[in-house]
């Protein structure tokens, strides 16, 4: 049964309060994963001046679903943005988006040829944390092998989240970024 909205605010908020970037982020994939009952959640975090990126943070809820996890920081592909019209959306800083099928969504929001060579999912949120016209970060829950309707109160838990996050996202960055 899904959580009321004031129980989602609540909920982020007690796992980022007083914690360190590392500690919420650790302790908000488990928890964000069982709230929206999703399958795989992962957390892209990216310096947007250099256009490196990592993913340090992520879960999944069994062996069976296929990892997403690279500690390692990494250049952007140059031609990210012209094949991945989310990843495009993100950059631009416009507002997340929520895909209940990849096999019916329209090819302005999403490549589907990309999406299931590179992440198999079939449903998913990319959730944008951005600041100050820069896009630091990408969360992604996402659930596999049927479409998912994304309710009000699942769009409201990833509202509550972003807006949390996103300065520990920009502190992360600042922090660990060589």
């Amino acid at each position: 049964m899904p959580k009321t909205d004031l129980d989602s605010a609540s909920f982020v908020e007690e796992i980022c309060r007083q914690k360190s970037p590392e500690a919420a982020f650790t302790a908000l994939m488990p928890a964000l994963g069982e709230r929206l009952e999703c399958d795989r959640i992962f957390l892209y975090l990216r310096n947007p001046q250099q256009r490196m990126g990592r993913v340090p943070f992520h879960w999944r809820r069994n062996p069976s679903i296929p990892e997403v996890y690279d500690p390692d920081w990494k250049a952007e592909p140059s031609g990210l943005t012209a094949e991945d019209p989310m990843f495009r959306a993100a950059v631009e800083t416009r507002p997340s988006i929520f895909v209940e099928d990849v096999e019916t969504a329209s090819p302005d929001i999403l490549n589907r040829d990309f999406e299931a060579k590179t992440f198999g999912h079939r449903a998913l949120i990319h959730a944008h944390l951005c600041q100050e016209n820069q896009l630091w970060g990408i969360l992604q829950p996402a659930v596999f092998g049927q479409p998912r309707h994304w309710s009000e109160a699942d769009r409201s838990v990833i509202q509550t989240t972003i807006v949390r996050i996103t300065p520990l996202a920009v502190e992360y960055v600042l922090h660990h970024h060589p």
